[in-house]
């Protein structure tokens, strides 16, 4: 963030903590009453809180976020196993699992190029605009912000603390490389500047965030943008939304709320056609 001050004649908080610091050592200085509240980790990171910190992880991405300008995204998830093509599959616990995700590794390079597609519109318009966005880790999303460094471009990483991941992929742009602590605030990130959603195979995450995509244009509380599920024969295999057409509980139209694809430029067309984006040729980097 911008380090300039603005014209005051009070001191700031940074340079408090600085002095508060140097304090003598006494049994009251070392007392955590005596803490200033928003330097104290403890009462920070408290139960009463945690409102403070929702509130905190929803606005240092988004102050960074304006400061470079970015107006739109488009946003990829997929699953984070899936191995960058003639790497092995190292999150396989069998044969059949590293039969699968080896061959699923095609969609590796299908997000690559599409980010390359999205990368490419952005940089017509001074990357304020469809700057690619992922969860920041591994498999396809690495893919997502490698096609994006391909081509020169910005990309985000919305990065959350678990137990057994992550650390941000080396293509994510370090100024644009955010972590989480909660799943909410990191999930508004994701979907209020995306102008398109790109679904690749994944697991349960990648379907959490393709359903809250889905739920949120059903019910009327986003607007209608491009949602693409990369794959037919995955996710037919998958999931079945016309049985629940057929069962009643979604609207028959529901199902046409998102559209399947199998290649990054099938995909790029349909958001390029619908945003009247004018057509531009395929990148020239194609992979490798």
């Amino acid at each position: 963030m911008s380090k300039r001050r603005h014209p005051t004649s009070l001191r700031t908080s940074s340079e408090d903590v600085a002095v508060s610091r140097k304090a003598p050592d006494t049994p009251q200085t070392r007392s955590a009453a005596y803490r200033l509240a928003f330097a104290d980790d403890e009462f920070m990171t408290s139960e009463d809180t945690r409102g403070v910190r929702f509130q905190l992880e929803y606005l240092k991405p988004e102050f960074r976020l304006r400061e470079h300008g970015i107006n739109s995204t488009v946003v990829l998830f997929g699953g984070a196993r899936i191995p960058e093509p003639g790497k092995p599959a190292w999150a396989a616990k069998n044969e059949t699992q590293r039969r699968n995700l080896e061959t699923a590794s095609r969609y590796y390079d299908e997000a690559r190029k599409f980010a390359q597609f999205a990368s490419q519109t952005a940089a017509s318009m001074d990357y304020k605009e469809y700057v690619v966005t992922t969860g920041g880790g591994p498999g396809v999303m690495e893919a997502g912000n490698r096609g994006a460094a391909d081509m020169g471009a910005p990309s985000i990483g919305l990065n959350i603390v678990l137990p057994h991941e992550q650390a941000p992929n080396l293509y994510v742009t370090p100024d644009l490389s955010f972590n989480f602590h909660y799943f909410a605030t990191r999930k508004i990130h994701f979907l209020m500047r995306a102008k398109a959603v790109a679904v690749f195979p994944g697991g349960f995450g990648t379907l959490d965030e393709f359903f809250e995509s889905l739920t949120l244009i059903q019910t009327g509380r986003m607007d209608r943008i491009p949602i693409l599920l990369f794959g037919k024969d995955f996710w037919t295999k998958v999931i079945n939304l016309e049985a629940l057409a057929e069962a009643g509980t979604i609207s028959p139209d529901d199902t046409d709320l998102f559209t399947v694809v199998d290649t990054a430029k099938e995909g790029w067309d349909v958001v390029r056609q619908f945003y009247n984006l004018p057509q531009m040729s395929e990148p020239t980097w194609r992979g490798g």
